[in-house]
């Protein structure tokens, strides 16, 4: 199963995207600033990352599904991505919710997501099912 994140909307403070799952729209995103952070862990630009306030590099990752200690509950998890550690999608409203994740649900307020647990739980059970039938989950970030 591939998903697809589309960046849409580079802001001071957040990044907003669309999420695909194998070609269809799921939700919108909400993400830390892009800070043009490469796929090799290395700024262009001059800038550094900030901890809990830059998004993850473009790329591609594999995502498995699996318990979070700090949400105390089962996330998608992202593997191997340059310069961060346990990136998670998950449930939040604002950029402050994210610290490098991808929040999932309804960019129906400026900078911010409604409906994002709603988002969150049915994202998790969708990879889920594609795990259980031994399909490989990847993410493409564009």
């Amino acid at each position: 199963m591939k998903l697809t994140l589309r960046r849409i909307a580079f802001k001071d403070t957040y990044t907003i995207g669309h999420l695909y799952i194998n070609g269809t729209f799921f939700s919108d995103t909400l993400e830390d600033k892009n800070r043009d952070l490469n796929h090799d862990g290395k700024f262009d630009n001059g800038e550094v990352k900030v901890y809990g306030q830059t998004c993850i590099p473009f790329g591609t990752y594999k995502i498995i599904i699996d318990y979070s200690p700090h949400f105390k509950r089962e996330t998608a998890h992202l593997l191997n991505v340059p310069s961060f550690d346990m990136i998670r999608m998950h449930a939040g409203n604002k950029p402050e919710d994210t610290l490098g994740c991808i929040l999932v649900g309804s960019n129906k307020i400026k900078g911010q997501l409604v409906n994002s647990r709603v988002a969150e739980n049915k994202l998790t059970e969708i990879i889920k099912g594609a795990l259980a039938k031994k399909e490989e989950v990847t993410i493409e970030i564009i």
